[in-house]
């Protein structure tokens, strides 16, 4: 059985941070593009930053130098450091594991982020 379960998140302060991890476990960990992915209230979901199998990043225009992904294969978890939070970050924010030769994904529950002073 696949899991996927975030944690991190939470209330913080505009200019604050927080770090998210996401454990995985079901998968073999090393072989999945992981991403982190985003929804706020009344908005689609979108991509917030995704780390290849060979440790390529790549990130949302709106949290470039703000936020870094980071993978750690041999605890199969994946981090999203977020740094200078601004309010228009909060939002739900989700983990995924993408295997690029099946094409297959799996997603985490979510962890909410709340920027608020």
């Amino acid at each position: 059985q696949v899991q996927l379960v975030e944690s991190g998140g939470g209330l913080v302060q505009p200019g604050g941070s927080l770090r998210l991890s996401c454990a995985a476990s079901g998968i073999s960990f090393s072989i999945y593009t992981m991403g982190w992915y985003r929804q706020a209230p009344g908005k689609q979901r979108e991509l917030v930053a995704t780390i290849t199998t060979g440790g390529a990043t790549n990130y949302a225009d709106s949290v470039k130098a703000r936020f870094t992904i980071s993978r750690d294969n041999a605890e199969n978890t994946v981090y999203l450091q977020m740094n200078s939070l601004k309010p228009e970050d909060a939002a739900v924010y989700y983990c995924n594991a993408f295997n690029n030769w099946t094409r297959r994904g799996y997603w985490g529950q979510g962890t909410p982020v709340t920027v608020s002073s």
